[in-house]
């Protein structure tokens, strides 16, 4: 339950991150499954399936295994896709019966930032501070495993 006192600008997820990769290598991290599948969920979980097309209209869907044996799934559609510089999906988790739940927006921007790429991703409206807080702890995880799994990447024919 929300609490009435929050407003909806408190609901909003903004995450800032640079990374030591090139722009096009880093938005490749976020729309081919090869790259996604081995850095978007938190440290001790794993991906057992993944499919994703990302293009305007295109849906995606994942399940992540806890350590623990429990299956969470989350999917959207992607909304934009512009090559290089900006990424914008839906996000909802499903409940057993595979409903879709609360859905947000997650916005993604790609810049260059020297040699780096500047990414800032922004995640709207949350139904609560807790879940915000929750998703900002999981998306802080996933954004060090991402430069941790960039500084492996090969700079050339990834």
């Amino acid at each position: 339950m929300r609490n009435p006192a929050e407003t909806s600008s408190d609901r909003v997820l903004a995450i800032t991150r640079i990374f030591n990769a090139p722009r096009h290598l880093v938005f490749e991290a976020w729309t081919k499954k090869k790259h996604l599948d081995r850095w978007s969920v938190p440290h001790g979980l794993t991906i057992p399936f993944s499919e994703a097309e990302a293009r305007p209209g295109g849906a995606w869907r994942c399940s992540i295994r806890a350590p623990d044996g429990v299956v969470y799934r989350v999917g959207g559609t992607y909304r934009k896709v512009v090559e290089d510089a900006l990424l914008v999906f839906t996000h909802a988790w499903e409940d057993l019966p595979g409903q879709p739940g609360h859905e947000t927006v997650v916005t993604v921007r790609f810049a260059d930032h020297g040699d780096q790429t500047k990414v800032v991703l922004e995640q709207a409206t949350f139904k609560t501070v807790r879940s915000r807080d929750s998703h900002e702890g999981g998306w802080n995880e996933c954004l060090l495993c991402l430069a941790e799994y960039l500084a492996t990447c090969p700079r050339n024919g990834n």
